[in-house]
C-alpha cells in the first residue's frame, strides 16, 4: 500500500537487512527477501492489468547501435545524469521553502556519483540554512527501538490478530521460508504489512541504502549540519501504533490482494514516476491503486488520512514555524505527501505560497 514510502522511522528499522529483531535477529527475513528476488515476474499483460490507469512515462528504448563500451558513445563518455525528482520552491514574499519529494529506497544509479542531484536541487541545499526530514537524525538513530517496542510481540500474536483467512493467505506467500514466517508471527498487523511492502521494494532491485534522505545528508553535511525533524518520533509513530485493528487488517490484507509479481511491478512503475518528478501524478497513482485494493473503502480512506493527511498538515504546520524571511528552508519528505488535493503542496497553496516546480 505504501511501500516506498514508510516513514523514516520505518525504513530506519527495516534497514538492517530486514533481519529485523526480536530479541535476535532474524536471518529468514533477509533470506525471504532474496527468494522473492528470485520469483519470475508474470507476463507483460498480467503486469499491465495491475496498473492503475494513470500514464507512465516509458523506459527509453536503447540505441538500435549499443555503444561497443558500456557508457560512452562515438563521440566519447556519456555523463550518468541524476534522477528529476519531485521538486517544487514555494515562496511567499521573502520567505522561500524548498520541498523535495523523497523515496526511502531506492536505486544507485539515482545518484551519480559525480552529482548526485540535478544542480537547481544542489543550489536550493547550498543556499539553506536549515535541511527539515520527517525525523531529526537524532530521533532517527533511536526509532527501530520504538518500532520494535511497539511493532513486535513477545509471543506469537499475529495469527490471533488476523481473520482466520487472511493469515493463511499470509502463511502461504511465506511458505518458502519457514524462519521469515516464524519471525513475522511476532509482529503487529500493522508492522507485517511494512515487512511485506519491503519484500517487494527489495525484489524490485531498490536498495534501502540509496533512500533520499541518506543521499540528501552526505551532501548537505559537507557544507552546512543543522538538520531538523518536521514531527517527532512519538507522533510519527502513533500515526500506526494508533491504528485500529480493523484498520490493520485492511492495510495488510491490501499487501496481499495481488501476486508478488504485480506488486513488485508497481514498485517500478512508482519509481519511474518518482525519476520523473510529478508530485501530482505520483498522488494520482497511488489513490487508484488504493481504490483498485481497498477491501473496504471507507477503512481504506481512514488509513490514508492518519498516515498521509494527518501528517501532511503537521508538516506544513511545522514549516511555517521554521519558515523566515531571507532563510530559506530546505524541506525533504516522502514524495507521497506532495501531491493531490491534501498534499504538501496544495496547503501551501492555501497558506498563500506560489508553487512552482524546481
Amino acid at each position: 500500500m505504501f511501500s516506498v514510502f514508510f516513514p523514516a522511522s520505518l525504513s530506519a528499522f527495516l534497514r538492517l537487512g530486514c533481519a529485523l529483531s526480536v530479541g535476535v535477529a532474524v536471518p529468514g527475513i533477509a533470506d525471504a527477501a532474496g527468494a522473492a528476488a528470485n520469483t519470475p515476474v508474470q507476463s507483460a499483460q498480467a503486469a499491465q492489468a495491475a496498473r492503475p490507469a494513470v500514464t507512465v512515462p516509458a523506459t527509453p528504448p536503447p540505441s538500435i547501435a549499443p555503444p561497443p563500451v558500456p557508457g560512452t558513445t562515438a563521440s566519447g563518455p556519456v555523463r550518468q545524469q541524476p534522477a528529476r525528482m519531485p521538486f517544487y520552491v514555494a515562496t511567499r514574499g521573502n520567505i522561500t521553502i524548498y520541498v523535495l519529494g523523497t523515496l526511502h529506497v531506492g536505486d544507485p544509479a539515482d545518484y551519480p556519483a559525480g552529482q548526485p542531484f540535478r544542480a537547481p536541487i544542489l543550489a536550493a541545499l547550498a543556499a539553506s540554512p536549515t535541511l527539515a526530514l520527517e525525523l531529526s537524525p537524532d530521533e532517527l538513530l533511536v526509532s527501530q527501538d520504538d518500532v520494535s517496542r511497539y511493532g513486535v510481540c513477545k509471543h506469537d500474536c499475529l495469527p490471533g490478530l488476523l481473520p482466520e483467512p487472511l493469515w493463511h493467505k499470509l502463511a502461504l506467500r511465506l511458505r518458502g521460508n519457514p524462519a521469515a514466517l516464524d519471525a513475522i508471527k511476532k509482529m503487529r498487523p500493522w508492522l507485517a504489512s511494512l515487512v511485506v511492502e519491503t519484500y517487494d521494494s527489495l525484489s524490485a532491485g531498490l536498495q534501502t541504502e540509496y533512500g533520499t534522505e541518506a543521499q540528501l545528508q552526505n551532501v548537505y553535511l559537507k557544507t552546512r549540519g543543522k538538520i531538523v525533524g518536521l514531527e517527532t518520533l512519538a507522533q510519527q509513530m502513533r500515526s500506526f501504533t494508533g491504528l485500529s485493528a480493523a484498520q490493520q487488517r485492511e492495510m495488510l490484507a491490501q499487501d496481499l490482494v495481488q501476486t508478488p509479481a504485480q506488486n513488485v511491478q508497481d514498485v517500478r512503475t512508482l519509481h519511474r514516476l518518482w525519476q520523473v518528478g510529478d508530485a501530482d501524478a505520483i498522488a494520482a497513482w497511488q489513490a487508484a491503486k488504493s481504490e483498485k485494493l481497498a477491501r473496504d473503502l471507507r477503512i481504506s480512506d481512514s488509513i490514508d488520512n492518519r498516515i498521509v493527511y494527518e501528517r501532511n498538515r503537521r508538516f506544513v504546520a511545522k514549516m511555517l514555524q521554521l519558515a523566515a524571511p531571507n532563510k530559506p528552508l530546505f524541506v525533504a519528505i516522502g514524495a507521497l505527501h506532495l501531491g493531490g488535493p491534501k498534499g504538501v503542496l496544495q496547503l501551501l497553496r492555501q497558506h498563500g505560497f506560489v508553487v512552482e516546480a524546481g
